[in-house]
């Protein structure tokens, strides 16, 4: 599980990661709200751990500009040392999924990240995603384009759902990896030629392409009606 811990604490950020880190977590960490935010867009994460007080930008600010601006559906924990009904209805309202109060326990931490995460990928599973023209239901492995069916190897399948749970925003070939090989991807460039072949068949039969390459960066699969 890939976790990104947002809090600016030094003690509770090495007590996260000596608990977590053991129990087989991948943890990327940032110590205010802007590098929150930019390791948000630059990277895929199972779940996020905000803490409500940030330097920089608040965790309510942080939270909702990761739904309005990034589009993200990344669960949401969030930490905070105010415990009363309105900050928790607050950060709901800015779209946090959980809340725990300091000081919290590290195993109900842990219980409950596995928890938000085990309820989105249910959801992932259940929901057929759509961006503009096209479709995929990864319950059925169907993927389609203006309802011309589309083949794609398992490999290609894993590469198209994770560009269009992000789309539009833009994926580094680091979290693209990640999400076809885990912790252990190939040395070889394994990674252009199945983009090369998830383009052939995504994109060569039409006129607009969806799965844009940006250079030095990754890739993103854009809506080609709302360019």
């Amino acid at each position: 599980m890939r976790v990104l811990i947002i809090e600016d604490n030094p003690d509770i950020l090495a007590n996260l990661y000596g608990f977590l880190e053991p129990l087989g977590y991948t943890l990327d960490s940032a110590r205010n709200g802007f590098a929150g935010l930019s390791c948000a867009a630059e990277n895929q994460y199972d779940v996020i751990v905000l803490d409500l007080m940030l330097p920089g930008m608040d965790g309510l600010d942080l939270c909702k500009k990761l739904r309005v601006d990034l589009h993200l559906s990344t669960p949401v924990l969030m930490l905070t040392a105010r415990d009363t009904l309105q900050d928790m209805v607050d950060g709901f309202e800015r779209g946090a999924d959980d809340y725990l109060v300091k000081p919290f326990s590290l195993v109900e931490l842990d219980a409950r990240l596995k928890a938000l995460v085990r309820r989105a990928q249910s959801a992932h599973l259940e929901a057929a995603m759509r961006v503009g023209p096209l479709r995929f239901d990864p319950t059925t492995f169907e993927a389609a384009r203006d309802k011309r069916r589309l083949e794609l190897t398992p490999t290609g399948y894993k590469l198209l759902g994770a560009l269009m749970r992000a789309s539009p925003r833009v994926l580094s070939r680091e979290a693209l990896e990640r999400e076809v090989w885990g912790e252990d991807p190939p040395d070889s460039d394994a990674l252009r030629t199945h983009i090369h072949a998830l383009r052939q068949a995504l994109d060569k039969p039409f006129a607009s392409p969806m799965l844009k390459t940006v250079q030095g960066v990754g890739y993103r699969l854009v809506d080609p009606d709302a360019q």
